[in-house]
């Protein structure tokens, strides 16, 4: 990368100090306009970091005109917080938010036109935080993980009761532990199938790995599963009223396809359909998910 291709930067999230890079926008375009360019505001999934994947897709936005602020959550990458590896899924809402205040102060950004984008997990974030934020102007959700107890539903056909109810087990000592100050039980993000992970699908370690950053770990805290029993994003997508774009891989093994098609129904989302699985979108189908991107935003906000 080049010192000239992003800006790095810190901004406060409740305390804690994440890291961003910020893709400033080229001048001119479709997208400029008097007040400035839109900003995508970009995080990853589970357990990922911004320097696994996240770059291609910023510089494809940004060379079309976009500013893009990609960051990392709290306790992930090279944002600050401590306990490390342990997702709170109300504090990653709450870090997509600082983020946002942080990118309607970056010079050229238009400050009433801020595109959420998010994948896998952050595909969730963006679709419940936009029913929330008034400076949104548009959403997307690429194979977005919108039902923690859907993907529970999801991988039980793919691993059987005894392993599901396993790691159940192991994600409720795990939570108790951490309210109690002790260490919290590790699991890795992505396994091969058979092993114990987070995410087993075929092809699901090589793919992750490909795509892995220097600052990515392979490891999260097992109280994810507590987090995602209660996580449900289809109450907030009917209230949703910018534009949406959700992109679906129908052989997804880790988000399930049919719960992110019901919600982007009731957000009347522009749907678009790939035929593979969860990381396809970063590796063979990535052309196709830009331009569908570009597209989009380009029929919304350009003009």
């Amino acid at each position: 990368m080049s010192d000239t291709d992003f800006r790095s930067l810190t901004f406060d999230s409740s305390g804690t100090t994440c890291d961003g890079w910020f893709f400033a926008p080229r001048p001119g375009g479709p997208f400029e306009r008097a007040a400035g360019h839109p900003a995508v505001v970009m995080a990853h999934g589970l357990g990922g970091t911004k320097d696994s994947g996240l770059a291609a897709f910023a510089r494809a936005l940004r060379d079309a005109g976009l500013a893009v602020l990609v960051f990392d959550y709290r306790g992930f990458g090279s944002s600050a917080g401590q306990p490390r590896q342990r997702i709170s899924l109300a504090g990653q809402r709450d870090d997509y938010r600082a983020a946002v205040a942080t990118a309607v102060r970056e010079p050229g950004v238009d400050p009433d036109r801020i595109v959420l984008w998010g994948v896998s997990m952050s595909g969730g974030h963006v679709l419940r935080l936009a029913a929330e934020l008034p400076m949104v102007c548009a959403v997307i959700a690429l194979v977005p993980l919108v039902s923690g107890p859907a993907a529970a539903r999801h991988a039980l056909a793919q691993v059987g009761v005894r392993e599901l109810l396993a790691a159940s087990g192991t994600a409720l000592r795990s939570s108790l532990a951490g309210r109690a100050g002790r260490a919290a039980t590790m699991l890795p993000v992505v396994g091969r199938p058979g092993e114990r992970a987070a995410l087993t699908g075929p092809g699901h370690y090589e793919s992750y790995l490909a795509v892995a950053g220097p600052t990515w770990r392979n490891e999260v805290d097992a109280a994810l599963g507590v987090e995602l029993a209660n996580y449900r994003v289809a109450a907030y997508a009917a209230r949703i009223t910018v534009p949406v774009l959700v992109q679906i891989a129908d052989f997804d093994r880790a988000a399930p396809p049919h719960a992110a098609a019901k919600v982007a129904f009731a957000a009347r989302a522009e749907v678009r359909h790939y035929p593979g699985d969860h990381f396809t979108l970063f590796a063979e189908y990535f052309d196709a998910a830009v331009a569908h991107q570009l597209g989009f935003l380009r029929r919304q906000l350009a003009g």
